[in-house]
């Protein structure tokens, strides 16, 4: 059964943030580390995997995603707080 996963990189500890969804999260993680995906990640060299949760359905994780879009920044770095509180990097224990 395929899986599909809402996340959250950044830089540094209350860094820039941003919020993506994949199917396959061991591996974009690894492609934001390398910083093989142009655009708003590599420019702001963001490669550390802070928060993420796996949905059953890609209709379920797109609306989650745009859903955390729309948050203010406040809640987004609560919802790591809850989870993360030292922000480690999460793609080690994929």
């Amino acid at each position: 059964m395929r899986t599909y996963a809402v996340y959250i990189l950044t830089n540094e500890i209350y860094g820039t943030l941003y919020i993506g969804m994949t199917n396959d999260l061991a591996r974009r993680t690894e492609e934001h580390r390398l910083h093989l995906v142009p655009g708003f990640t590599k420019q702001h060299k963001l490669d550390r995997l802070v928060w993420y949760e796996i949905h059953e359905t890609a209709y379920a994780a797109i609306t989650r995603e745009k859903q955390l879009k729309a948050w203010k920044r406040a809640w987004k770095v609560r919802l790591i707080q809850e989870t993360n509180p030292e922000w480690l990097d999460l793609s080690a224990s994929l």
